[in-house]
């Protein structure tokens, strides 16, 4: 929605008396290094230019009020009682922001407030990410001055989706949505918050994002059954090497203690967190140094590491994963997020893309049931009011 369109609808919801500010959060694609952010590894996302746009006007009381025009839902929340409550659906995800904030003494009062995403729920790109951590810098920006420091911001939205939702997710998200930069995109470890980026430029490709429109909800996928698998598999390993996460692992030490995990489904886990850090690794340096094609191949490891070991794939992203690969023009492709739905991303020479998503589309669609949705977007900024 335009950021005029947006302002109209406030004022016709909301009224026209006071000043009314502007904010935009992105989403996130994740280019290699799924179920990492949570094993203490790296990850290399960056912020995508699609996202979720607010207007903003302070209240002279505790009440906050919410319409979303995706789904056309108000929520109407006071700030004397900030507790979880399952009746308010997708608003306890800025009301978790709101809580773990005012809990560690930052100001809030209340607001009206109107967003708009461009986002499609439930596919993988963080749109829950994108809400939480546009709730942390408004209260940033309208009542602490700006004065929050984003690593806070991430945190508290990351423990609001942990804590206060429910889904034990890895920072991530939070952190490529809150620190993108144009252009670019981030290594991040994990386990300390270190991060360098890196010029995310495809010379002459494009990278494609394919929704399969598969929805998933974590809360109810085998995320968190993956999240205790891990964790198993590190109980088994610390017994003989002293080690604070799978990612501390290298190809060379896993291989030497993979005979200790004896249960077959906890040792696939285990394998595909060991060599998909390493991959993360590669993958960086061959994008410093322009290697497209090396870089686009290790995304074919990745997804098939993905189905194979760590098995959060399924029918539809594998479809069209294959499909894209068998794409003449295609030298890469593979599921992104945390999978059993969602997005796949994929590496095509930009002459051929709309052939691409042509065919890719009707392939997927005569295989599947029902279409696919492609979106060629840039590496953007994170979040941040718009002036």
């Amino acid at each position: 929605m335009h950021i005029k369109n947006l302002a109209d609808r406030f004022i016709q919801s909301y009224g026209n008396v006071g000043d009314i500010r502007f904010f935009f959060s992105p989403g996130r694609v994740n280019l290699i290094g799924e179920h990492l952010d949570y094993n203490g590894g790296y990850v290399f996302p960056y912020a995508i230019d699609l996202g979720t746009y607010a207007c903003v006007r302070k209240r002279n009381d505790t009440k906050i009020n919410i319409i979303s025009t995706n789904i056309d839902e108000k929520a109407c929340i006071d700030l004397r009682n900030l507790e979880f409550n399952k009746e308010d659906d997708w608003a306890n995800y800025p009301k978790g922001v709101m809580y773990m904030l005012k809990k560690e003494g930052y100001a809030l009062n209340g607001m009206d407030i109107l967003i708009s995403g461009n986002l499609p729920n439930g596919a993988g790109l963080s749109s829950s990410a994108s809400l939480e951590i546009l709730m942390a810098l408004i209260i940033s920006n309208l009542f602490n001055e700006g004065k929050i420091d984003k690593f806070t911001l991430i945190k508290a939205a990351h423990r609001a989706e942990g804590e206060y939702v429910g889904v034990n997710c890895g920072i991530m998200d939070q952190f490529a949505v809150c620190m993108g930069k144009k252009n670019s995109a981030i290594l991040l470890h994990c386990g300390s918050l270190k991060h360098e980026y890196a010029k995310f430029l495809l010379g002459d490709y494009s990278l494609v994002i394919m929704n399969t429109n598969k929805q998933r909800n974590l809360n109810k996928s085998k995320y968190n059954e993956r999240r205790e698998e891990c964790g198993e598999a590190l109980k088994i390993i610390k017994r003989n090497k002293n080690i604070g996460s799978l990612c501390n692992l290298t190809i060379e030490n896993y291989e030497e203690l993979e005979s200790l995990i004896k249960d077959e489904g906890i040792r696939k886990r285990a394998k595909h967190v060991v060599y998909e850090n390493d991959r993360v690794k590669r993958a960086y340096e061959y994008i410093r140094n322009d290697k497209i094609e090396e870089f686009s191949k290790l995304l074919i490891e990745s997804h098939e590491s993905l189905k194979n070991l760590y098995e959060v794939t399924g029918k539809e992203l594998d479809t069209i994963v294959e499909e894209a690969l068998a794409f003449e023009s295609c030298i890469g492709a593979k599921m992104t997020g945390a999978g059993f739905g969602g997005c796949a991303i994929a590496i095509v020479l930009k002459d051929r893309v709309n052939d691409f998503i042509e065919k890719i589309g009707r392939k997927y669609r005569t295989e599947i049931g029902y279409y696919a949705n492609f979106y060629l977007t840039g590496s953007g900024e994170g979040a941040l009011e718009i002036f």
